[in-house]
């Protein structure tokens, strides 16, 4: 079994290449993210952090390089297994917590497991542990719109993990959140983190909240540094 969680090499990505308005956004990016480690990547906006994060959730494809997950190489997989590999190997954050609004926070972390084929009760259990490591348990019947914006992201960090990944990958989780919230809601995160073991790559801005990581790296014209 490979020490790495993910591994990026030479991660080539170029928009409207060969016509007017081309941008290179990945050029050349290489990146390791070991088991249990939390990485921050760092860069400013529209230096290509998200499409970074997109290919290594298998969201996108690279133009050149690999992504490999837990030791095994992505490339030439087919929609299908690429789909398979996502769902069981990478959980997803985004600045919007982008939850399910008709259903209760609880049925948003069950409803991930029932479709990766977990029994109901077995998910519902899952889902209450989940809500109860992060302080949401006594509001697992609301619906989003009655939670708060810092208790809708951490609905959607225990939905992230709720198929229990080996890599999580965050685009800036708590952007949309005042300080005194996103102290809160990152505590969450990294508890979170930390007790499942699992290795993430968390972009972010705030670099008070990098610097509380085990490693930061930062996106530089296209190349990791």
């Amino acid at each position: 079994m490979s020490d790495f969680a993910l591994e990026l090499a030479g991660l080539e990505k170029v928009y409207n290449r060969g016509r007017p308005g081309e941008v290179a956004v990945l050029r050349g990016a290489t990146l390791e993210v070991k088991r249990g480690e939390v990485v921050a990547l760092v860069a400013p906006s529209g230096a290509g952090k998200s499409t970074l994060l997109h290919i290594a959730g298998l969201l996108d494809t690279p133009d050149e390089g690999s992504v490999a997950l837990g030791g095994r190489n992505m490339e030439g997989l087919s929609d299908k297994a690429r789909t398979e590999a996502r769902r069981g190997e990478v959980g997803f954050i985004y600045q919007f917590h982008h939850l399910l609004p008709e259903f209760t926070a609880l049925e948003n972390v069950v409803i991930p497991q029932l479709a990766n084929g977990v029994a109901p009760a077995q998910a519902g259990a899952r889902a209450m542990d989940l809500l109860a490591r992060v302080g949401v348990a006594e509001r697992a019947s609301h619906r989003p719109a009655a939670l708060s914006g810092g208790e809708q992201q951490r609905v959607a960090f225990c939905r992230a993990l709720a198929n229990q990944p080996r890599l999580l990958l965050a685009d800036e989780p708590t952007g949309n959140l005042d300080p005194a919230t996103s102290e809160q809601v990152f505590s969450a995160l990294m508890g979170l983190v930390r007790d499942t073991g699992l290795a993430a790559l968390i972009a972010t801005h705030n670099m008070e909240l990098a610097a509380r990581m085990d490693r930061v790296v930062r996106l530089d014209q296209g190349r990791v540094v």
